[in-house]
């Protein structure tokens, strides 16, 4: 089903990796791509659980705007195994306007498709989503 406002179709692997990451953590991460000539996202790639942050983040390309889900553990100051699951919102300044303006009238659409988010970030250059950047809007 394609979004009114931007025309976007959501193919069905992302809501099926999705869930993988979320229920079976089988992934550390997903990177989503939109196909522009077919108006749909589309899972580009997908980290395994032994992936680091690092490894996340150097998946996403410098020029590009892209939607990511990470999959972040981390420990609390009580001393609990936590994840919290991660949307990013990768559009950096590089990357052109048209795709800019794609990526932003589709996230919301696209994200409600997600079932499970629990924090959501914007980010325009790599410091706006380093790990002190995602350790402090986990907790």
């Amino acid at each position: 089903m394609a979004n009114a406002a931007s025309g976007m179709a959501v193919h069905d692997d992302c809501k099926l990796r999705f869930l993988e990451l979320k229920a079976k953590r089988t992934h550390r991460f997903i990177v989503f791509k939109i196909e522009e000539k077919q108006k749909q996202v589309i899972v580009e790639k997908v980290g395994e659980p032994a992936r680091s942050y690092e490894d996340f983040t150097a998946s996403l390309p410098t020029d590009e705007c892209r939607y990511a889900v990470y999959d972040f553990d981390f420990v609390t100051a009580e001393n609990c195994q936590k994840s919290k699951i991660f949307f990013i919102a990768w559009s950096p300044d590089t990357s052109r306007v048209r795709s800019k303006m794609i990526y932003a009238s589709s996230k919301d659409r696209f994200k409600r498709e997600l079932d499970g988010i629990q924090v959501e970030l914007q980010a325009t250059d790599p410091t706006e989503m380093g790990l002190d950047v995602i350790r402090s809007r986990a907790n």
